[in-house]
């Protein structure tokens, strides 16, 4: 004879299955409007100290649960007040925030939380090397070779004047690939032609505590070491 499920384990089931969605689609109640989405920290996708020595356990540490945690902190604050309450989820609240000066420290937050968990994405334990072939063929039509992507990403790394993000990107009008730069919290979901395959954060807090000032070095060391061409490959199949 089998049993309902009490209203204890119905309210615990619920609770999992909230906690388990994925940040960027969370949506907001529609039953109560003052109340603003609450996002919550995503769990990195790989151990904190799998991607050493590219970049250290430490440095990790406090970019994830330092710097990242943080920018989920404010977002879930400032849109407590904030017509935004009615956004459907985070790329909703970045894109209506977007380019409005009275939002932008929503925008800020929002756009580096969504960022934060790109990046994490585009990164793995033992990547780099070789692409796909399919997406290797790809890289080769549009960049001439995986050697000339390198280079215009690491290119990207040194010239984006301070803090940032350089982007490996579907470009829709082009029907091209490209490397792209963002300053700050910028990203490319604010340009309808653009598409985000993957990213490297250049903030400092990034690679200080690895590299020091040497940006180049950490950007190539993520390119031939890290990078995830699965999830690039992905989402490019998306696009």
């Amino acid at each position: 004879m089998t049993h309902a499920p009490s209203r204890r384990q119905l309210l615990a089931a619920t609770a999992a299955a909230l906690a388990s969605t994925p940040l960027w689609s969370r949506a907001a109640d529609k039953s109560d409007k003052t109340e603003a989405p609450r996002f919550t920290l995503p769990a990195l996708p790989w151990d904190a100290a799998a991607l050493d020595p590219v970049i250290s356990a430490s440095t990790i540490a406090q970019h994830h649960g330092k710097h990242h945690a943080a920018y989920v902190d404010n977002l879930n604050r400032l849109l407590i007040n904030s017509t935004l309450v009615d956004a459907e989820s985070l790329v909703e609240i970045i894109q209506r925030s977007a380019r409005n000066e009275g939002r932008r420290p929503i925008f800020n937050n929002a756009a580096q939380v969504w960022n934060h968990t790109f990046y994490w994405q585009s990164l793995r334990p033992k990547g780099g090397g070789t692409p796909p072939l399919e997406l290797a063929k790809r890289i080769d039509a549009d960049f001439g070779s995986l050697t000339a992507l390198r280079d215009a990403t690491l290119t990207a790394s040194t010239e984006q004047f301070g803090a940032g993000w350089v982007w490996l990107v579907l470009d829709k009008n082009q029907k091209k690939l490209a490397v792209v730069k963002t300053g700050n919290a910028d990203t490319p979901l604010t340009q309808e032609n653009l598409v985000p395959l993957a990213t490297i954060d250049v903030w400092e807090h990034a690679y200080y505590l690895d590299y020091q000032s040497r940006r180049k070095d950490y950007a190539a060391a993520v390119f031939d070491k890290l990078l995830n061409w699965d999830f690039v490959a992905a989402n490019l199949a998306k696009a």
